[in-house]
């Protein structure tokens, strides 16, 4: 595929984002690997192919014209450099597309590990350590306690951020197909969390949420560490999951090539243009009501330090 091949690349797809390596440097990476084209054949071709002394004037400069040295790549919601998982790239006229994701307000999926009796400066395992603490106490009951009131509080606030009627139909069948969503921007919403595995001091969660940061889910491991009276640091935040893109989706470091690439925005843009326009559909059906600002006395829906009811558990 040549620089016009390049130019006819337009659409969605995703990589898989190894952890210690800068979105920016991915997205060049990526770039680069487009630039190069397909590979020129392979080891067998080379023994059985001969170059010919006729020369071929479709690859001279004046026949096709300057070579394609710049290419309009850009990244949906991003990781930042400790973080792994599936991070969505945008190639062409498919940076359009990003834009309709983030009005979407799509969830996203996150495993993210814990480990019990420590403490911070940055909410890692490998910040500065503050303090130590015991954790014989913590049991599962109380974890899984501690992460319902969680997605309590949570699902209360997005139910605020999504502008809806209550009390009409429209809002009870968006409630149960689970499809609520803010229409505008809002903090860190979490509308499920629960925990997959749990042997102290470890522990793994799943998160399901919208509008976060990395950063903020390893503060609420922090704050999680808090509410079972101990301390927490989070070892490991990894994507899974980004709108319609899933891990099973996404390409491996070895497969940022051309023909990879281009496979990818074929097979993902079906199924892309089926959920923005299912998305926007629920955009346009949902009734507007003025702001009535924060009810619950929810100063930040995104922290845990709101869950006074948990802590005589």
């Amino acid at each position: 595929m040549g620089s016009s091949g390049l130019s006819r690349l337009q659409g969605l797809f995703a990589v898989y984002k190894p952890p210690g390596l800068k979105w920016l440097h991915l997205r060049e990476t990526v770039e680069l690997q487009l630039l190069k084209g397909p590979v020129e054949g392979s080891e067998e071709k080379k023994l059985t192919l001969r170059a010919t002394s006729v020369p071929s004037l479709t690859t001279h400069r004046l026949v096709r014209g300057p070579a394609f040295t710049n290419l309009k790549m850009g990244v949906g919601h991003r990781l930042d450099a400790q973080a792994s998982g599936v991070l969505v790239l945008a190639v062409g006229h498919g940076r359009s597309l990003l834009t309709d994701m983030y009005d979407a307000h799509l969830t996203k999926d996150y495993t993210v590990r814990g480990l019990l009796g420590k403490a911070t400066d940055n909410f890692c395992e490998d910040g500065r350590l503050i303090e130590k603490t015991t954790y014989d106490h913590v049991t599962r009951e109380r974890l899984d306690r501690i992460l319902a009131v969680i997605q309590g509080s949570h699902q209360k606030a997005l139910v605020m951020y999504s502008n809806l009627d209550l009390k009409s139909q429209e809002a009870y069948e968006m409630a149960v197909q689970g499809v609520i969503r803010p229409m505008n921007k809002s903090p860190m919403l979490i509308s499920g969390i629960r925990c997959l595995h749990f042997a102290p001091p470890e522990f793994l969660l799943e998160v399901q949420c919208m509008h976060e940061t990395q950063q903020q889910l390893r503060k609420l491991v922090h704050e999680i560490g808090l509410e079972l009276k101990t301390s927490a640091v989070c070892t490991q935040v990894r994507r899974t999951r980004d709108g319609f893109f899933s891990l099973d989706d996404a390409l491996l470091r070895t497969q940022w090539d051309l023909h990879n690439i281009q496979d990818a925005i074929q097979a993902a843009a079906p199924r892309v243009a089926a959920e923005l326009q299912k998305n926007l559909s629920l955009k346009l059906g949902h009734q507007q009501l003025p702001s009535t600002g924060q009810p619950w006395g929810l100063k930040d829906p995104s922290s845990t330090l709101e869950l006074e009811s948990c802590s005589g558990q």
